[in-house]
């Protein structure tokens, strides 16, 4: 569509293109290693043939990307469950979904099958475009698996431009009807086990608006979604990154990202829990509009954070990771001895995943962090604790 010209570097394919880019996907060597893995009843050839007959994105997106998701799940999920899908399927119109994010592709790829179960159309999805500078073959199937390229490491007016467009083309999106969006409540996955909103998030998403600050965000129709893991996505990794960046600025492989996506794909995961919240209110957005310049978007930050945290489920390993920090026994009528003794023995084996030369004990502190912090911030929360300015 001619409005929609000048977001071309950053909108996902429309049906012809992602036909002609899955059919090019389709003659890579390693479609028949993936076909093996996640189709590991049909034939080889499965994958191959079945990306050449694609004719649209949702052909796509039901018959394969679901296919895959469900292996995942059924594989390397004990339990799943979610809830508050009626705060989703009670929306008129088209929304702007900001989840916390812990997994590179499962977080969205997760909630977009449960949309599709529950007869609610897939959303766009906003994707960095650190992924799809990994090769070209990923950029074609995240395209046409509706990404929305959001463009990152350029210089700060470089930035800005971009976060016009952007923001222009999310709203126009919305606003039209087109479709909803997914969007992380923060750039890049949260390492340390806290999920806060960035308020930079948000003066970008207002940067289109043309009228009022709360009619600019009561058009967007913010669902906050909380997504919650009993084992952390690439838990290990995320520990020594965050050791690692205390004494020197840590600089990831070319590869680096895609490693994880694949490592979060095949890791165990035990129960995991998708909650979607209550839309933000026209009342809150309203209130939040009272104060000035940066105080609201401070505000519209606190609305989500509180949302998300409150949606995110505790697993045993949360609380266990709290009682081992303290060691105490605080929590220990939410879990049995043997699932301690599980967990510690969970941890340590991950520890060994690393290099020597990285202090142990630091890293376990850290490691243990990313378990515990979920319960640190569900306890302030019910204490009406005030949040620091970066929360």
């Amino acid at each position: 569509m001619a409005e929609y010209k000048e977001f071309d570097s950053i909108c996902p394919y429309n049906d012809e293109e992602a036909v002609a880019a899955l059919s090019q996907v389709a003659d890579h060597p390693a479609v028949f290693a993936l076909s093996g893995y996640f189709f590991p009843d049909e034939p080889v050839t499965y994958l191959r043939s079945a990306l050449k007959q694609v004719r649209s994105i949702d052909e796509f997106q039901q018959l394969i990307m679901n296919q895959a998701v469900t292996w995942v799940m059924e594989n390397t999920v004990h339990n799943f469950s979610y809830s508050g899908i009626r705060n989703v399927s009670a929306q008129k119109g088209k929304f702007l979904a900001m989840s916390n994010h812990r997994d590179i592709i499962l977080d969205p790829a997760i909630t977009q099958q449960v949309f599709f179960r529950n007869g609610i159309p897939m959303t766009e999805i906003c994707v960095g475009d650190n992924l799809i500078k990994q090769s070209k073959t990923v950029e074609k199937l995240l395209r046409s698996n509706r990404m929305i390229t959001v463009i990152r490491g350029i210089s700060a007016r470089e930035l800005y431009l971009s976060s016009q467009v952007l923001s222009r083309y999310i709203r126009q999106t919305i606003t039209s009807g087109k479709s909803s969006i997914w969007l992380a409540q923060r750039q890049g996955r949260t390492k340390d086990g806290i999920d806060t909103t960035e308020q930079g998030l948000l003066k970008m998403l207002d940067m289109s608006g043309t009228r009022s600050f709360e009619e600019n965000f009561s058009e967007l129709c913010i669902l906050p979604m909380s997504i919650s893991y009993e084992l952390e996505p690439c838990d290990i990794k995320k520990a020594r990154e965050i050791l690692i960046s205390r004494t020197e600025k840590y600089v990831k492989k070319r590869t680096e990202d895609l490693h994880s996506i694949v490592t979060g794909i095949r890791q165990q995961k035990g129960n995991i829990h998708l909650t979607f919240s209550n839309p933000l209110t026209r009342d809150e957005i309203a209130e939040a509009a009272k104060g000035s310049g940066n105080d609201r978007y401070q505000r519209i930050r606190h609305v989500v954070n509180r949302r998300i945290i409150a949606g995110y489920k505790l697993w045993k390993t949360n609380y266990i990771a709290v009682d081992l920090l303290e060691g105490d026994t605080r929590y220990a009528d939410r879990y049995a001895p043997e699932d301690r003794e599980r967990f510690e023995a969970y941890t340590e084996h991950r520890l060994d995943k690393v290099e020597r030369k990285l202090d142990r004990n630091d890293l376990r502190d850290i490691f243990l962090h990313i378990y515990a912090n979920p319960v640190y911030s569900k306890e302030k929360l019910a204490d009406n604790v005030p949040f620091r300015a970066d929360e």
